[in-house]
């Protein structure tokens, strides 16, 4: 057994490997991600001091499955790609979707976490992995260019200091110059009620950056173009769930500004050689 030593935005990686997990252990489950119930049963951790609840579980299951789709397309079009997700956590997203031994897929985050992940999930061919914060300068520059690059990020930006986020997308769009940038956009409001979220709370971590608008990102970022966003969420996945979170649902649904609180966007880019 692994005993998890993590504190801070590192230890926020076991919130969402524990969601997907449970979630997968539903006979409803929509992401079947047999990897990461395997991971929790190596880890030696308090999950329940989380109080991770089926809510959080149906909801995390549903944003991952969101950005497989989106991943799943751009290999498509793309079958020769770069990959690369930003904050990995222990996430099996390469197990799941099984990408062609084209893809070159490249997963970066903490040292530590890199080192957690390389003991729980096997090595795999044409997978990469970067021991580095994400504000550390250039650990980009291990990956090749000249090919169409895929940059993913789930749940990793918000906990990246607010004026460091718009710095590192500069650089990776500079580097890569032609590809696509996927993230979870939460609005201000969106960060403010993240960080009292318990679960949140009980890590130590905190939250930082958010944008109330898609058009924001690409005033930071000049060379993004957005794309679409679209809600972490729908009315069947809803309906999975207690009747009192249903109604918070169709009450969030049903204000603007909370509606807005949490889209995944997805923005492509071309910078001139």
């Amino acid at each position: 057994m692994e005993r998890i030593g993590l504190r801070g935005t590192p230890e926020t990686l076991l919130i969402t490997l524990y969601a997907k997990a449970k979630e997968s252990e539903l006979p409803d489950s929509l992401l079947r991600d047999h990897f990461s119930r395997r991971a929790v049963e190596q880890i030696d951790y308090d999950f329940a001091r989380l109080r991770i609840g089926r809510a959080e579980q149906v909801g995390i299951a549903l944003r991952a499955k969101l950005f497989d789709d989106w991943v799943r397309d751009f290999l498509a079009r793309h079958p020769a790609c770069v990959v690369l997700q930003l904050g990995c956590g222990l996430d099996s997203r390469i197990f799941r979707i099984d990408p062609p031994s084209t893809v070159q897929w490249f997963e970066v985050d903490f040292p530590e976490v890199i080192a957690l992940r390389e003991r729980l999930y096997p090595a795999r061919e044409n997978c990469h992995l970067l021991a580095s914060a994400l504000t550390t300068p250039d650990w980009w520059r291990a990956i090749p260019t000249g090919r169409p690059v895929l940059v993913l990020s789930e749940g990793a930006l918000p906990y990246v200091e607010a004026d460091k986020v718009p710095w590192l997308l500069r650089a990776l769009v500079a580097h890569f110059r032609q590809g696509e940038l996927l993230l979870d956009g939460y609005s201000r409001l969106g960060i403010r009620l993240l960080q009292w979220n318990p679960m949140i709370r009980r890590t130590g971590a905190v939250l930082h950056w958010g944008i109330d608008e898609p058009q924001e990102l690409e005033q930071q970022v000049p060379a993004l173009q957005f794309v679409e966003a679209i809600a972490a969420y729908d009315r069947e996945q809803i309906a999975r769930l207690s009747l009192a979170m249903r109604l918070l649902y169709e009450i969030t649904l049903a204000i603007p500004a909370m509606r807005r609180m949490g889209r995944l966007l997805r923005y492509r880019f071309a910078t001139p050689s």
